[in-house]
């Protein structure tokens, strides 16, 4: 009876599928490995919370590593590594291969915008004696979560003469924080009557940013006033110039340690900044023999439209500037190259099982998550990573032993989303997403996994150095 037990618990593990935890697998050496890239990611997460502050921190990493701007027009030899930067919101890396570009590249794509307040194009007003911006939320939100959170408001302003000015304010600890109000308990017996996705209104969103009138009785709205008359001693701006600015309220929390073991990491903007650190990093590490490139993109999180987004042609114009150097059509090198789609998944959360179908969903500590598709409903708006494909990808996980997964967006018909995928496979690259599960997504105080940062980190590195 006994022999019978072991051989049957010795072939369900020969046969079954049952991911495994990362705290229990990793030694203590790989643990504290996994710990100490994060001291990185964590800086990298409070240093950088935009879109342009990524791209800064990228081109700063980049060329203490080596990297030179790209040229189109010049020949580069295995082992250079250039960047081109889209519009100061989006950046290539890529380090070049051994191998010919006939045989194709191998890019990884993360996202580097979050769920944010955008202040409208004419944002101050003042009300009540109170003086405030408008705003107009960025991606997909939970409105009712941002009011009573501290806000730093990031961006930049071009002034009448074209000279830009960079806004950074509230990261500070002596630096004023910015916020939304809420209605207190006593007084929300109304409020409290409308549907959650109306709780808080978007016209409801408007940040404080001051209460003291300019001292002159004979001026109406002197609080707008006083706030303009700051902003104008300190940056040269007058209100008009807001029309030619990019500026976004995010949440000021600070980035820290999650539990009594410091095993999960909070922090504003995991989605899709912890994909890009562990790409970043292995695009500056990796040595590969296939051309590597490493795309940091804008716009994902409301389409991917736009001309720092992925579904425009800048990826594909710059493969081809690539392809240029051997005298190759740009469709050539697409047609033979690999991707790994840099993106998040949902983290299975105890407390929420209903949403989550329990056999296909990620779970934190099991590692980096494979998402075939994504999309909803019956698929659809995905790109639907072939067998082939899937094959390719979990052998060389499994060769390198980095712990992964596999996981929905949850249900069938409960939700879904997006990621850049598809836009990468409409060029006729074979792509599959690959990221990080998340708990709290598009919150503004988000958690992962320590360890399946660092998973990620390694699977990046060994895709760009496959042989």
């Amino acid at each position: 009876m006994s022999d019978k037990k072991t051989d049957a618990k010795e072939l369900a593990k020969k046969l079954f599928y049952k991911p495994v935890n990362a705290g229990e697998e990793l030694g203590k050496k790989e643990l504290k490995k996994a710990d100490g890239f994060c001291e990185g990611y964590m800086d990298f997460l409070q240093t950088a919370k935009t879109e342009r502050e990524v791209v800064e921190y990228t081109v700063e990493a980049a060329k203490k590593a080596g990297f030179v701007p790209f040229e189109s027009d010049k020949n580069y030899a295995p082992g250079d590594k250039v960047y081109y930067v889209n519009r100061e919101k989006a950046v290539i890396l890529a380090v070049i291969g051994k191998k010919s570009l006939r045989e194709g590249v191998r890019i990884a794509a993360a996202h580097i915008d979050s769920p944010r307040l955008d202040l409208k194009p004419n944002p101050m007003y003042e009300e009540g004696e109170i003086a405030y911006f408008k705003t107009h939320y960025y991606g997909g939100i939970k409105k009712y979560q941002w009011p009573t959170v501290p806000l730093s408001l990031h961006g930049v302003i071009v002034k009448s003469d074209g000279s830009k000015v960079t806004v950074n304010i509230g990261e500070d600890k002596d630096d004023p924080k910015f916020i939304i109000t809420d209605l207190l308990p006593h007084l929300a017996g109304e409020q409290m009557k409308r549907t959650p996705g109306q709780l808080i209104r978007g016209e409801e969103l408007n940040v404080i940013i001051g209460s003291r009138p300019f001292k002159d009785d004979a001026e109406s709205d002197r609080v707008k006033l006083n706030i303009m008359n700051i902003l104008f001693e300190k940056y040269g701006i007058v209100e008009k110039d807001f029309i030619c600015a990019e500026l976004s309220l995010v949440p000021a929390f600070p980035v820290s340690d999650i539990g009594f073991d410091r095993s999960l990491i909070g922090g504003y903007g995991h989605d899709d900044r912890v994909c890009a650190y562990p790409e970043l990093m292995a695009a500056l590490d990796c040595e590969p023999e296939y051309t590597a490139v490493a795309i940091l993109a804008d716009k994902e999180e409301v389409g991917s439209d736009g001309n720092t987004g992925l579904n425009s042609s800048y990826l594909k114009y710059f493969i081809e500037d690539l392809a240029h150097m051997e005298g190759l059509p740009g469709r050539d090198v697409l047609r033979k190259s690999t991707c790994l789609s840099a993106d998040v998944n949902a983290a299975f959360d105890p407390t929420f099982p209903e949403v989550t179908e329990k056999r296909n969903c990620a779970q934190i500590n099991k590692g980096v998550v494979i998402t075939k598709y994504t999309g909803a409903r019956g698929k659809s708006g995905t790109s639907d990573a072939s067998a082939e494909y899937m094959g390719k990808i979990r052998r060389l996980l499994d060769k390198e032993e980095i712990i992964w997964q596999t996981g929905e967006l949850g249900k069938v018909d409960a939700g879904g989303g997006g990621t850049v995928a598809m836009y990468i496979a409409n060029l006729d690259v074979d792509v599959v997403d690959l990221g990080v599960p998340v708990l709290s997504m598009h919150a503004p105080y988000e958690v992962v996994s320590k360890t399946d940062v660092y998973m990620a980190y390694r699977a990046f590195l060994a895709f760009f150095n496959e042989k």
